[in-house]
């Protein structure tokens, strides 16, 4: 199958402008196929020739105003069109396409509780023509009619509002011009709830078998969307752009969800099955507050090729935290999650070799394959922490006035970095094109460092800065409290502006020298923070007493950074967690510190002869917690550390007491999620077998039951089920792409060393294969999910690089494994202190 390059796209949108696509599906034809028939009437600027696109099962006929075209001369994905000439043309195809099991295109799932089936489609970014015939590429908006032929009982949900006409056809209401990767449909016996805002219909979805879930959470969802509608219609002068709007919490979903107009779909496990924490909740508001952005960001404005990506992405990143902040009084707090558990999403991709800029060149990003490997935490997290300086340099005003500029110029259109610049540049006297170049042209962090020194008549602060980008910052002074040991308080936090030379004036501030001095106190800027000697030691020891959660996480960020730097020793920060999180209120920042001590530092900075005593100090930790929440004052931070206190368990003794009980004593009940947590460890610990695997998928036969039960197949540590594992991974093609990831999760465990030592040097070549067989979707869950991570030596690392060399290597897998193998060397370099 052919890629689309840019070079390509920009040839045919010369040449091409589709006025409007009418799409038949059909899909009571079979549980492999359905049927697709499409029409599409378009412009031919000149005479010329051009191609669609589509990858048919079944190519049943082609004609193009009227006469038949030769099926067999599609070539891959492409059907030339060859001497077309300047006019109106109309082009009809008609195909059998096959549904996926992986994510990509039409998705097909059938729901192992009751049986019923669900389809939905995710056509980003160039999966549209394996759902109907298409120029698929962003700036060939049109509009689209769409009618879907669906089994008795089906709901259909579309881009636009959908009318049932009887006999199982469904009709939607056409669009707007929109691109082809952004039409959405949703068909199946849906459990919906539904309502009406601002004269608009608006209606959640999901799986029956998920119905009470989502009618528990029902006002919870729609107050947010509510919220953040009104919000978004505050801020921009351009109303909501289309006729509903729909949110389909759909199965076995690859991303977080997609904004397709009017129809936005989410990954349902957002509808809660088991007991979550209020961060949790905040999450899934933010994505909800982030999908709707792109109703504008994306949706309304299109980037024109994929090097702009940042454009629908970073914004939509930035307005869904800033929106969730403004909109609601329950999630105000989501700036720290953002610093804590986001941003270093974003950090940590760009000290990778595979690091590009948040706006790359559009030479760097050749054709789709390439493009779709930048969706990642630099074109969201950075990018949203870029436009969050942006607007703390700029102003919020010009920063909204500059977008409503944009919006109004370009609506229902295609516009480039160069035309959001020109946007800002008219709303302000501030050079935007200067600071778009060096904060959206250019890679890596930057890293400001504190110097502070006793003065005559104060303090002296210098900043100095290793890199090239400005920053606008605000600098916390902070005090012993002279009445509370251990707590500390803002004595005065101060602007101040960081150029690009490597080292800021000095400014002296009245009074004695500070207990502890944070640049970017605030976090509104992109960068690492590295605390002078005094006052390192002081966050080491009063971290939990500074007065500000999102201090804490630059604070707690810092130490993270210099962990992964190899300037602080990860026994440091595992005590550090030890001593300060049972006093940390915010349950973001526990979440996040735990997380990286449990995924980077106990599974692969420490050294194996160290691990068991990582592993000790993790169950002190969660062990204490749980004891401090016994009086119920507490359930998200109690529920987060029994999540940890099974995954560092090693005896098993204490797991089974609680499954048998079916309780934590003192709570929680265990439900689903806490049930196939402790039997994974147990699993790992050898501690059940297949017997306790079946009797547990027997009582939750669900969709997550399925993966519980294939995670905990694959951990069991015997060899004949590593090598059961590993066959269904990579030698069988039926796995769909959440097996597969629950799989490849159980397989490799830092306990089991030994035992899988000899799968390492086999995943390379079974993760290529896998790749070129099934597709960018399983490449990734194969790179991601499936790597040997816990493998940390240098033998890895040498077998790794030399895959590199593979010309075989698709590019979705190659990045993954740039990237998990520079993770690979940064972990040998903490190892040995030589990052």
């Amino acid at each position: 199958m052919s890629v689309l390059t840019r070079n390509e796209a920009q040839t045919r949108a010369e040449l091409i402008d589709v006025h409007r696509y009418s799409i038949e599906l059909d899909l009571t034809t079979g549980d492999q196929n359905f049927d697709s028939r499409t029409a599409i009437r378009f412009t031919a600027r000149a005479d010329g020739d051009s191609f669609i696109e589509l990858k048919p099962a079944t190519l049943r006929s082609v004609t193009l105003d009227g006469q038949p075209l030769d099926p067999e001369t599609l070539d891959g994905n492409r059907f030339p069109l060859k001497g077309l000439t300047a006019g109106e043309h109309e082009l009809r195809i008609a195909a059998a396409m096959r549904y996926s099991h992986t994510g990509e295109g039409m998705h097909r799932f059938t729901d192992p509780t009751d049986g019923e089936t669900y389809t939905y489609t995710q056509l980003c970014m160039d999966d549209a023509q394996r759902v109907f015939a298409a120029f698929d590429q962003p700036d060939i908006k049109a509009v689209f009619e769409l009618s879907v032929t669906a089994p008795k009982g089906w709901t259909v949900l579309a881009n636009g509002v959908t009318t049932h006409q009887g006999d199982g056809r469904w009709t939607a209401a056409p669009t707007p011009l929109i691109s082809t990767y952004l039409v959405g449909v949703a068909a199946g016996p849906w459990h919906s709830v539904r309502t009406e805002h601002a004269g608009l219909p608006f209606g959640i979805h999901c799986r029956r078998s998920l119905a009470p879930y989502l009618d528990a959470d029902a006002d919870e969802i729609l107050d947010a969307t509510r919220a953040c509608y009104d919000r978004y219609h505050e801020k921009f002068e351009e109303p909501y752009p289309f006729d509903s709007y729909d949110q389909a919490f759909v199965p076995e979903f690859n991303s977080g969800a997609m904004e397709n107009p009017g129809l936005v779909t989410f990954r349902d496990e957002f509808v809660y099955r088991s007991a979550v924490t209020d961060t949790e909740r905040q999450t899934r508001a933010m994505v909800i507050a982030h999908e709707m952005a792109h109703m504008w960001f994306g949706n309304l404005v299109t980037l024109r090729w994929w090097d702009d990506i940042w454009l629908n992405e970073s914004f939509a990143e930035y307005m869904g935290y800033q929106t969730l902040a403004e909109a609601t009084s329950r999630f105000t707090g989501i700036w720290t999650d953002f610093g804590i558990a986001r941003k270093t999403w974003g950090y940590d991709a760009d000290q990778r070799p595979s690091t590009h800029p948040v706006a790359p060149d559009p030479d760097a990003v050749p054709d789709t394959a390439s493009a779709l490997v930048n969706f990642d935490g630099i074109s969201y997290a950075k990018g949203a922490s870029a436009l969050r300086q942006l607007v703390a340099w700029l102003g919020e005003k010009d920063f909204l006035a500059g977008i409503n500029r944009h919006f109004t110029r370009h609506r229902f259109g295609n516009a480039t970095l160069a035309d959001f610049i020109d946007s800002l540049a008219a709303v302000t006297d501030r050079d935007v094109h200067a600071w778009a170049e060096v904060w959206l042209r250019t890679t890596g962090i930057d890293t400001l460092s504190a110097e502070v020194a006793e003065a005559d008549g104060g303090w002296q602060l210098a900043v100095a800065q290793d890199g090239n980008r400005p920053h606008r910052i605000a600098v916390g002074a902070y005090d012993r409290d002279p009445v509370e040991s251990g707590r500390l308080v803002l004595r005065e936090r101060f602007e101040t502006d960081v150029p690009q030379t490597r080292q800021g004036e000095t400014a002296t501030r009245p009074g004695r020298r500070p207990a502890l001095v944070v640049l970017n106190d605030g976090d509104l800027t992109y960068a690492k923070v590295r605390l002078d000697g005094t006052s390192g030691e002081a966050a080491l020891r009063t971290l939990s007493g500074i007065p500000d959660a999102l201090t804490r996480a630059v604070v707690w960020n810092s130490l993270r950074d210099m962990v992964r730097d190899g300037q602080l020793e990860p026994v440091t920060y595992l005590e550090t967690a030890r001593a300060h999180l049972p006093e940390e209120p915010d349950l973001a920042v526990v979440q996040g510190v735990l997380g990286f001590a449990r995924t980077h530092v106990l599974d692969r900075y420490l050294a194996p002869d160290d691990r068991p005593a990582g592993l000790a100090l993790i169950t002190d930790l969660t062990r204490d917690l749980i004891r401090r929440t016994e009086d119920g004052s507490n359930s998200g931070l109690r529920l987060t550390a029994v999540r940890h206190f099974i995954d560092a368990a090693v005896h098993p003794n204490g797991l089974h007491d609680w499954l048998d009980g079916g309780s934590v004593p003192g709570g929680p009940e265990l439900d689903p999620e806490l049930r196939w947590r402790i039997l994974a460890r147990l699993a790992v610990l050898g501690a059940i077998g297949e017997t306790e695997i079946a009797a547990e998928l027997d009582r939750d036969p669900s969709a997550t039951g399925q993966e519980g039960a294939a995670r905990c197949r694959a951990a069991l540590p015997t060899p004949e089920a590593k090598e059961a594992a590993w066959s269904r991974l990579f030698d069988s093609d039926d796995l769909s792409n959440y097996l597969f990831t629950a799989t490849a999760q159980g397989f490799w465990q830092p306990e089991q060393a030994e035992l899988v030592r000899d799968y390492v040097p086999r995943y390379y070549p079974a993760a290529v294969a896998l790749a070129a067989r099934r597709g960018p979707a399983i490449a990734q869950a194969a790179g991601q999910y499936a790597f040997p991570a816990h493998a940390v030596d240098a033998e890895h690392l040498r077998v790794g690089e030399a895959c590199l060399h593979d010309s075989e290597l698709t590019p979705a897998l190659r990045r993954r494994l740039v990237d998990q193998l520079d993770d690979l060397k940064r972990a040998l370099g903490v190892r040995s202190r030589e990052v």
